[in-house]
């Protein structure tokens, strides 16, 4: 399976923060394999974020829908990259 035209992630992370690291590494083979983007915002620039995410970074977000937090679930992010759009 392919990933969909356009299927973009967001990691919501902190500079400092060994598991945002480990993430946004174990999520290096997936975005090759289905061809998808990768944004990284990092929660501490802005206080409504930290408010959200705090003590959950990292946390994975596809087109709004968390996918995952703390540690990566690769087949969860499989499914969202294939999933058609609603």
């Amino acid at each position: 399976m392919t990933a969909l035209p356009g299927r973009h992630l967001t990691l919501y992370s902190r500079a400092w923060c060994h598991l945002c690291e480990q993430m946004r590494d174990a999520l290096e083979p997936l975005m090759r394999e289905f061809g998808a983007t990768l944004e990284v915002i990092d929660v501490d620039a802005d206080p409504a974020l930290v408010a959200l995410y705090d003590e959950l970074v990292p946390v994975l977000v596809c087109e709004g829908v968390e996918l995952c937090h703390y540690r990566l679930d690769a087949e969860r992010v499989r499914a969202a990259l294939v999933r058609p759009r609603a």
